[in-house]
């Protein structure tokens, strides 16, 4: 893989392994988010132990470094074409495709909380929201009907993320080349069933019958 590939891939884990949820929970209420409820640093139980306040920030900066991580990497593709005369083997969406992988590693196997991360699932719509935006609203809205009729965050994240490689199938990103695809796709892929599998103890839960639904007074 081309030293400039490995570049992004590094960047975008960095910055994905940012634990927003569990800094905001130790800035303002000096705890640790995983000694709380589920034990997760993401939105959900953010929002259960430290309010609808702290839940809200680290939805939106877990989205925003996935936002990030997929811009800074079109930005650097353009920047070594535009600069420079070498020839990359990774192609403008290839970039994007590595930064949107390992930026949602880097959210789910932090290196700084040993590497016990979050689900990928707000990490994983940033991402996607600038490389495949149509498919993620499109995701996104399954996830609020989910939501809507069942009440049930996990199951609402599960359809989500499955439903996402369907729709990116059928509304690639304008620019998404022949070439593009396989790398491209195969990331969608891979990354939806990495926020499945992270969440098989609410699987477990789901099906024994005994999953928390949202708003609900019970421990998460």
């Amino acid at each position: 893989m081309p030293l400039a590939s490995i570049a992004i891939a590094v960047a975008a884990y960095l910055l994905g392994s940012i634990p927003t949820g569990y800094l905001l929970v130790r800035m303002f209420r000096n705890e640790d988010i995983r000694s709380v409820g589920s034990g997760n640093i993401g939105a959900t139980n953010v929002l259960r132990a430290g309010g609808k306040g702290l839940g809200a920030a680290t939805f939106l900066l877990d989205m925003l470094k996935g936002c990030a991580a997929v811009w800074l990497a079109s930005a650097a593709w353009t920047a070594i074409v535009v600069g420079s005369v070498t020839v990359l083997s990774a192609s403008y969406n290839d970039f994007r495709a590595l930064a949107a992988f390992f930026c949602v590693i880097g959210h789910m196997f932090p290196v700084w909380l040993r590497f016990r991360g979050g689900k990928g699932v707000a990490t994983g719509f940033g991402v996607f929201l600038v490389a495949a935006p149509w498919a993620a609203l499109a995701a996104i809205s399954v996830f609020a009907v989910v939501m809507a009729i069942s009440r049930y965050v996990s199951l609402s994240s599960i359809l989500g993320a499955a439903s996402f490689p369907l729709f990116a199938w059928f509304l690639p990103p304008r620019d998404l080349t022949p070439a593009d695809r396989p790398l491209f796709f195969t990331v969608q892929v891979c990354v939806a069933l990495l926020i499945i599998v992270k969440h098989h103890q609410n699987i477990r839960r789901l099906f024994a019958g005994t999953e928390h639904r949202f708003g609900a007074k019970q421990p998460a």
